[in-house]
């Protein structure tokens, strides 16, 4: 994940954006200026003035640290078994289907008419159906730490959950 470099405090509102949207940044602090307190760990901090070189070590010690805090993402493997830290479970061919559209947009939300095109592409099934399918995923998903969640009015999307169970 790129980390953006942010002019302190002049850039304020695009470190506002980029953490909102969860991107590391690293604050290059003016040197008449305080640095902001926060315990974001996609945010770090150098004062200016400073050397290429620093700057440089700041960047590759913030993604090791992100890289160290970030669960790896879920693998779905072409005989349909999904991968997910220690865990794995496998999946009929309709729910590796399924988990194929969800993991490839992991942690946003899938509308439902593409969920639908994605496990049943020769015909639509019953509402009930899919309804059906997405329960006994959330439960087989759910064993591996993975979360998936209905998001009404929309669709579906699938999240690590932070306490596999």
């Amino acid at each position: 994940m790129d980390v953006a470099l942010i002019q302190w405090p002049r850039e304020e509102d695009r470190r506002q954006r980029l953490a909102a949207r969860s991107r590391p940044r690293l604050l290059l602090v003016a040197a008449e200026a305080e640095p902001p307190i926060g315990g974001d760990l996609l945010e770090d901090w150098v004062r200016l003035p400073t050397e290429d070189g620093d700057v440089r070590a700041r960047v590759r010690s913030l993604e090791m640290r992100i890289s160290q805090h970030q669960p790896a993402a879920p693998k779905l493997t072409p005989d349909g078994v999904l991968r997910h830290g220690p865990g794995s479970v496998t999946l009929t061919p309709v729910q590796a289907r399924l988990v194929r559209c969800l993991v490839d947009n992991l942690g946003t939300v899938v509308a439902r008419d593409e969920i639908v095109q994605a496990g049943w592409p020769e015909d639509r099934p019953a509402r009930n159906t899919v309804d059906v399918h997405m329960a006994r995923l959330r439960n087989r998903l759910g064993s591996i730490g993975l979360m998936l969640q209905t998001v009404r009015s929309r669709g579906f999307m699938l999240d690590s959950n932070s306490n596999p169970h």
